[in-house]
């Protein structure tokens, strides 16, 4: 947190940019990712309809009511597996909608799908400032998440956003069943890309009822509830036979009720995450605080989530590095912070609303509000440097190694549940419990 905070310096830390999400075309997407409510392959098990394209006149008018609420960038998502499952007309609808929104003064960003050379060219010239890809989690977990597409599929895509000049958003999501280790891992691909992201969303899983891992979620809290129950009624028995317990001997006296021996019984930090096993408000600080050490001049976005966060776990996380929020009443197919609410918060924390454009650290030509027409300019124009200055490759690679070392030693030592929520010790692993969880 120390160093995340010092690494903050690179940036205005009062100003939190405002930005605002839509979907422009939900339901029918073909991939399979488990945590997304938008696959075809579940949809009648989540409810969500295969709808079509949006006209360009609603979207033109939703961005301009979210510039008058306050938000400065207006991103656009569609569930497609790439935009070349949409026909002609289509693409030139989307085309228009990045120019039409641009031309207000908005910075504008699209999550599409896979990308072709060709489209983020014409993406570029349509006055698109950054194409969000995210990676989702680690190398490693990712065949966990999806089978209808590779890693590499998504590194060839920031790839060819970033040889079209356009700069890369690309974060992840935690609370998908991964490990620290995991989510160390995506942070260290992240920070050893050609160049560093302009932002890197963190996300919190909003577990969406329908999808496999909200299923997953659901069976194992249910089974973590059955055996708590089961371990009260043991205990419960056993202290009817235990008579009274003497000052000073709680070793012997947990050992009579089959309790641990310990003190460590919240049940969040059991978990090694919230209450129903997903990430804490201190694991997402955690993800925060290590984006902003290993890439000092990337926007670290507190993406989606936030709904589970108090005021004060969100103070934290902007203080540990975290510099942007998504605000309205939605995200894509998920409920998300009242407007109001985020404005109250930002009034008690002292934040100001970041302008569009103001120069960033990270990125290509196009987050300068210039870099509009053709060209291919690579990453290293108009945004300033393309890497952050405060932290090498190879030490950002050095640093994750050592987090990823030492979250494992953890892991092994607490028995699975992570370091920043009070895990379980081995004793408790042992008897049954731990695993999953975790931080970064």
């Amino acid at each position: 947190m120390h160093k995340s905070s010092q690494n903050k310096n690179n940036q205005n830390k009062k100003q939190v940019q405002r930005c605002t999400l839509l979907s422009i075309k939900t339901g029918g997407c073909p991939e399979d990712c488990g945590y997304c409510s938008q696959s075809s392959k579940w949809s009648s098990d989540t409810g969500t309809k295969a709808e079509r394209l949006m006209d360009l006149e609603p979207v033109y008018e939703a961005a301009l009511r979210a510039r008058e609420a306050g938000s400065t960038r207006f991103c656009m998502g569609a569930a497609w597996r790439g935009p070349s499952q949409a026909g002609p007309r289509q693409w030139a609808r989307v085309l228009g909608m990045v120019k039409q929104i641009r031309a207000l003064g908005m910075e504008v960003c699209t999550t599409l799908g896979m990308l072709t050379a060709e489209q983020a060219r014409e993406l570029r010239e349509a006055g698109l400032t950054a194409y969000n890809h995210n990676l989702d989690t680690s190398p490693e977990y990712y065949g966990q998440i999806t089978t209808t597409r590779k890693y590499a599929d998504r590194l060839a895509t920031l790839e060819t956003v970033r040889e079209a000049g356009i700069s890369v958003c690309a974060g992840g999501i935690i609370g998908l069943g991964e490990g620290a280790k995991d989510r160390v891992g995506l942070l260290l691909q992240l920070a050893t890309l050609p160049a560093h992201p302009e932002s890197v969303p963190i996300n919190r899983l909003v577990a969406v009822k329908g999808t496999p891992i909200a299923a997953k979620q659901a069976a194992e809290a249910a089974d973590k509830a059955a055996a708590a129950e089961k371990a009260a009624e043991k205990a419960a028995a056993a202290a009817a036979n235990a008579g009274p317990l003497r000052p000073g001997t709680r070793a012997a006296a947990a050992a009579a009720l089959g309790l641990p021996a310990d003190d460590d019984t919240d049940a969040a930090a059991d978990a090694g995450g919230g209450g129903d096993g997903g990430p804490t408000g201190l694991d997402l600080v955690r993800c925060v605080a290590t984006a902003r050490v290993v890439m000092p001049q990337t926007v670290v976005r507190l993406s989606a989530g936030r709904m589970g966060l108090s005021v004060g776990d969100q103070a934290l996380a902007f203080f540990a590095g975290a510099n942007s929020i998504f605000d309205g009443d939605k995200l894509l197919t998920t409920a998300n912070n009242d407007r109001g609410e985020d404005a109250a918060m930002f009034e008690a924390l002292g934040l100001r609303s970041r302008p569009a454009f103001v120069p960033y650290g990270a990125g290509g030509p196009t987050s300068s509000g210039g870099g509009m027409g053709g060209g291919h300019g690579g990453m290293s124009g108009g945004g300033g440097a393309a890497f952050g200055e405060a932290v090498s490759a190879g030490e950002a690679s050095r640093l994750l190694e050592r987090a990823a070392a030492e979250a494992a030693a953890d892991e092994a030592q607490r028995g699975g549940g992570g370091c920043c929520g009070g895990a379980k010790k081995q004793q408790q692993a042992s008897a049954g419990g731990g695993g999953g969880g975790g931080c970064c």
